[in-house]
């Protein structure tokens, strides 16, 4: 009877904070985040998009929303020596977001026009999600991306044709390649020197390295690329001053090979070559250009 009542008093002892325990590991366990990059390495200035994944493991339909001043979501960047990375904008106003009971919202997020991630280097990123309901913060696990520069084959500068909507006197268009562990890429990246102004910076494709691109500006001083993407296969795409992507089709090459020509009314077209069916503008979505505050340019110290 004795060994008996002991293990009651044993029981009755340990059983609240068991409870308390389990009802802190249901609260810590209301939201999951979970945040990804599709690769490792980035060039300055392109589009850093990372996927952010919310699962509502509260038993009950919620409503992210700002309180009190509070964003319902952000990011902690930190760069390679771990000094805290500051958004360009401190209103981050989000709009409120209704997840059901169970469910996964996924949503992807360009980092490049939020945070100055154009130094070279290394950033270490963690989301947050602040839940206004218990008063507190859920985070994802911490990712990591490198921040590095490609290798420039080709740059030509021009200025701004009368009556065409872009600030400043100028724009330089620069090619650029990167090499990957399976591929090589080609960048094409839209800037003013003189202030210091990167309008875009995205790939154009995977590219063939022992075929140099070809790239020539027509009279409105629009950029136009044909590179050889695979073998017998090339990739068309027309560029604007303000880092614009205008167009992007694909060419084959038969018994002729695909180039790029000069018409007699400073119009560039591509000659020879069979073309597929061209990319629809809405699949690479708009140009990938950064905010209307860009960055400045990239250091050479790191």
């Amino acid at each position: 009877m004795r060994q008996v009542a002991l293990v009651y008093r044993v029981i009755r002892h340990t059983l609240p904070f068991a409870c308390v325990f389990l009802i802190a590991v249901r609260g810590e366990a209301q939201i999951q985040v979970d945040l990804k990059f599709k690769r490792l390495q980035y060039i300055a200035y392109e589009p850093v998009v990372a996927t952010l994944a919310i699962t509502n493991l509260a038993g009950r339909d919620i409503e992210l929303h700002d309180a009190e001043g509070q964003s319902w979501f952000g990011f902690e960047v930190t760069g390679s020596e771990g000094q805290p990375v500051p958004p360009v904008a401190t209103d981050n106003a989000q709009p409120p977001l209704k997840i059901e009971t169970g469910q996964r919202v996924t949503q992807r997020i360009n980092l490049t026009p939020l945070y100055p991630v154009h130094d070279f280097g290394a950033y270490h990123v963690r989301a947050h999600i602040y839940f206004a309901d218990l008063g507190k913060f859920f985070y994802s696990a911490s990712r990591v991306f490198e921040v590095t520069d490609a290798r420039p084959i080709w740059q030509q500068t021009v200025g701004i044709p009368d009556g065409v909507a872009a600030p400043g006197d100028a724009r330089t268009y620069s090619l650029l390649t990167n090499r990957f562990p399976d591929h090589t890429s080609l960048y094409v990246r839209v800037q003013d020197r003189d202030k210091g102004i990167v309008y875009a910076t995205y790939s154009l494709g995977r590219t063939i390295t022992f075929e140099q691109p070809q790239a020539e500006v027509d009279r409105a001083n629009q950029l136009h690329v044909l590179h050889c993407a695979a073998p017998r296969a090339w990739s068309y795409s027309r560029v604007g001053l303000n880092g614009e992507l205008l167009g992007h089709s694909s060419f084959m090459e038969t018994k002729t090979r695909p180039r790029l020509i000069h018409g007699t009314n400073g119009e560039i077209a591509v000659r020879g070559g069979v073309i597929e069916a061209p990319v629809a503008q809405g699949a690479r979505d708009t140009a990938p250009k950064l905010s209307n505050r860009p960055p400045e340019l990239p250091k050479d110290d790191h």
